[in-house]
């Protein structure tokens, strides 16, 4: 598999009003035993989009055999019809289903213990130190605050301020 993740997205949904707060954790965690049964796990769930108009909801799946374009096609037919039963999604939403890729983003909190010592790409909500984008080496993540090396020296990153943590691939 290459640096580029499979997908498979598909437009469907006719469901009833979305609460945005724990939307990503309540999908998850509804769809999860589905995908694993279907011999992947899910890497992370993300929400792409406005609320009423081009939401997509974004599940990123993974195996230790890697994922192909049918194991996503496959997995979307599976999320897309629990998620139209369970109503937790309105519509109409674009449901993606992907492999994380080798750029992959940090969800939970044991992606970045496995991900100590690696580089990574930070996205900010706001500004840190006057910058928004910072590239560096995990060091530490804690509840609190992120710890990155880069070529300034060490950084404590709270981890209120972060919007997205990507591992970039070594080349």
């Amino acid at each position: 598999m290459g640096g580029k993740p499979f997908f498979y997205a598909k437009t469907e949904g006719i469901c009833g009003e979305f609460q945005l707060e724990h939307s990503t954790e309540n999908i998850e965690s509804l769809v999860a035993p589905t995908v694993e049964a279907l011999g992947c796990r899910i890497w992370g769930v993300e929400l792409q989009g406005g609320f009423k108009n081009n939401l997509k909801v974004v599940v990123y799946i993974d195996s230790e055999d890697g994922i192909s374009v049918d194991d996503c096609a496959t997995v979307s037919e599976h999320v897309s019809d629990i998620l139209d039963m369970e109503e937790l999604v309105p519509s109409p939403y674009v449901l993606e289903v992907s492999s994380p890729g080798l750029d992959r983003i940090l969800f939970k909190e044991q992606h970045f213990k496995e991900s100590l010592g690696l580089n990574i790409d930070v996205r900010l909500n706001r500004p840190y130190e006057g910058r928004k984008k910072l590239t560096g080496v995990l060091l530490d993540y804690g509840d609190l605050e992120l710890i990155l090396r880069d070529k300034m020296g060490d950084r404590n990153i709270p981890v209120d301020a972060i919007r997205k943590v990507r591992l970039v691939p070594e080349i």
